[in-house]
């Protein structure tokens, strides 16, 4: 202000732009990022499954809707779906029982550090794993099988679906427990207190208060372990050498396989993986919608 009273007109634009160098210093290299290993391969995906020998076509996109595709993807989304909800109950019920009142803090951060461990492992060493413990001739089999228990004889098969979310459990469960633990502990124990001081049951405030609160970290954590069992390739592979027909799986073979070579087909494969993956984000968006109604 002068001293004639007169107010000196403030000019917010330079600030905020000098303001702004600094943020583009830091995010700028992650755009690039993002652009140069996300929005690029999409777009060279997109590209790839509509081009043709002589020309654009829509052969390799209304390929998927054949027999064998179908199959892929639907074997895919079986997986997946359960796998991540094996993942989500089991995960989050050991979470939840660790982190109790009175457990040794010990047995929180073995826990804690198996899951971390646990959660990377996977690939050829995790199916070789799982066959030699539970594999025809593996060790549990054959130690079953000595005390009358045939696991094969019962129907059981590790290179089959449920052999396959048995295996991809080992990583999906640790992996909720790692997601799951931070909203956890932002549950207050006052809350509780409140709740019991009410007259309300252990069950009628899961039911009414804490779930409720958790519900979005839960259905946030289930799309993240859909989309880790969805993206899976080296563990079905290395496991059942190709014979059930997952989507990674097939990709791998029309762009590697001596039968078959056809970048067209695995871009077009992709491309169904990644419309997948957003009609999954979309559902959860709708629903994450619907639960902060019920939160507010």
């Amino acid at each position: 202000m002068t001293p004639g009273g007169a107010r000196i007109p403030s000019r917010p634009g330079l600030l905020s732009r000098a303001g702004g160098v600094p943020s583009l210093i830091f995010v700028g290299p992650f755009l690039l990022y993002v652009t140069a290993f996300l929005i690029l391969p999409a777009g060279m995906l997109l590209l790839e499954a509509f081009a043709g020998k002589n020309g654009p076509t829509l052969s390799y996109v209304a390929g998927l809707g054949t027999g064998p595709t179908l199959v892929a993807f639907r074997n895919s989304l079986v997986l997946s779906a359960l796998s991540a909800l094996v993942g989500l109950v089991a995960g989050g019920l050991g979470a939840y029982f660790v982190m109790r009142p009175g457990m040794p803090r010990g047995l929180r951060s073995l826990v804690t550090s198996f899951s971390a461990v646990a959660a990377n492992f996977a690939g050829v060493p995790l199916a070789f794993a799982f066959i030699a413990t539970l594999g025809s001739l593996g060790m549990i089999t054959t130690w079953l099988k000595s005390a009358g228990i045939d696991l094969y004889g019962m129907g059981f098969s590790l290179y089959s679906l449920p052999g396959l979310v048995l295996v991809y459990a080992y990583f999906q469960i640790p992996l909720m427990i790692i997601v799951i633990t931070p909203a956890l502990e932002a549950l207050r124990r006052e809350w509780r207190e409140a709740a019991e001081n009410l007259g309300a049951s252990s069950w009628d405030y899961w039911r009414l208060v804490g779930l409720p609160i958790l519900l979005p970290g839960l259905l946030s954590a289930y799309i993240l372990l859909f989309g880790n069992a969805f993206s899976a390739y080296a563990t079905p592979y290395a496991l059942t050498s190709g014979i059930i027909a997952l989507v990674p799986v097939e990709i791998s073979n029309v762009l590697s396989g001596n039968v078959m070579l056809s970048p067209q087909t695995g871009a077009a494969l992709a491309l169904g993986m990644i419309v997948v993956m957003v009609v999954v984000m979309g559902l959860y968006a709708a629903l994450l919608r619907r639960v902060g109604r019920w939160t507010r």
